[in-house]
């Protein structure tokens, strides 16, 4: 099995183990190996684990054949990811729950980064060795729209567009209760739960973060809720619809009530990221992307306004 790759400006000068280990998404030393063993040529010559990468050259790549029954680097960080966009610079992402932006400590299930990876996709060689190319995140257990940088340029533009809050994310909620005023801001400081090292929550020493929102539908039980961040902390959303108490449905992490939860079949909070606008970062227009509900989320809302 081959793979061919172009060096990208962020890896020019790098080992060719270090380098490849950063485009296969390997460990250094699975890299060094299919060096070692001749299956990494550079511009057709074999090359050797320190040589340095030049801009523009040609990695082929020889992938040996998996094994029967022996499970291979990444398989379980991998799933099929529905690509929204992609171009040179961007990939769009419709993001399954289930699925993290990136390895982290203690999780052992898919990444949106794997994934990339094991459809083809070379990531920009910015940032964390571990968060290529990830200019934001989405929680595990919510989908929706996530770009994704491919080449430095395009991880700088856009690190610069999120922190400066010129990026437009739209989620939809489904909530319990009714928020009163039906439209409002939430502009409450997020960190650590003292209490609970896995949850977040208001707390005065916590970061900065804004929520604004406004009730899309209201149903006997509940509320379709469209949300809009001026920031990005952890949970933000979470946290702070919990906080004026109306967890999103099916959060039980958050305070969400179970029995509802196990009425409408969640297994997950009912938040999903559906809109997302940037400017392109090469070409310097705006793109708007949106996503759909999946089929879970969908399901609980059509059962929510049946029984309404």
């Amino acid at each position: 099995m081959g793979r061919q790759l172009i060096v990208p400006e962020g890896l020019v000068g790098m080992r060719a183990d270090a380098g490849l280990s950063r485009l296969l998404g390997v460990s250094r030393v699975r890299a060094s190996a299919l060096i070692e063993e001749g299956c990494v040529l550079l511009d057709g010559i074999s090359c050797a684990k320190s040589d340095r990468l030049r801009e523009g050259v040609l990695i082929d790549v020889t992938l040996p054949e998996p094994q029967a029954g022996v499970r291979q680097e990444e398989s379980a960080s991998s799933v099929r990811l529905p690509v929204v966009h992609e171009d040179p610079e961007i990939i769009v992402i419709d993001k399954p729950a289930g699925v993290a932006a990136h390895p982290s400590p203690g999780w052992q299930g898919p990444t949106v980064t794997g994934s990339l990876r094991n459809q083809g996709v070379v990531l920009a060689a910015s940032g964390p060795d571990e968060r290529l190319g990830i200019v934001h995140r989405l929680d595990v257990g919510t989908s929706g729209l996530m770009v994704v940088a491919k080449t430095s340029l395009a991880y700088s533009s856009l690190k610069r567009q999120f922190r400066d809050r010129t990026v437009t994310k739209l989620y939809h909620a489904l909530v319990q209760g009714h928020p009163d005023p039906s439209t409002g801001t939430i502009d409450a400081p997020v960190g650590r739960d003292p209490h609970h090292d896995y949850r977040f929550a208001v707390v005065a020493h916590g970061k900065h973060a804004i929520t604004h929102y406004d009730v899309l539908e209201a149903f006997h039980y509940g509320s379709l809720v469209e949300v809009r961040l001026e920031t990005g902390r952890t949970h933000q959303i979470r946290v702070h619809m919990a906080a004026i108490r109306h967890p999103c449905m099916g959060d039980t992490t958050y305070g969400a009530d179970p029995s509802l939860a196990a009425r409408l079949e969640l297994r997950r909070q009912w938040l999903h990221a559906v809109q997302l606008g940037i400017e392109h970062p090469a070409l310097g227009e705006p793109m708007t992307f949106r996503s759909e509900y999946p089929a879970d989320l969908a399901h609980a809302l059509q059962e929510l306004r049946a029984g309404s």
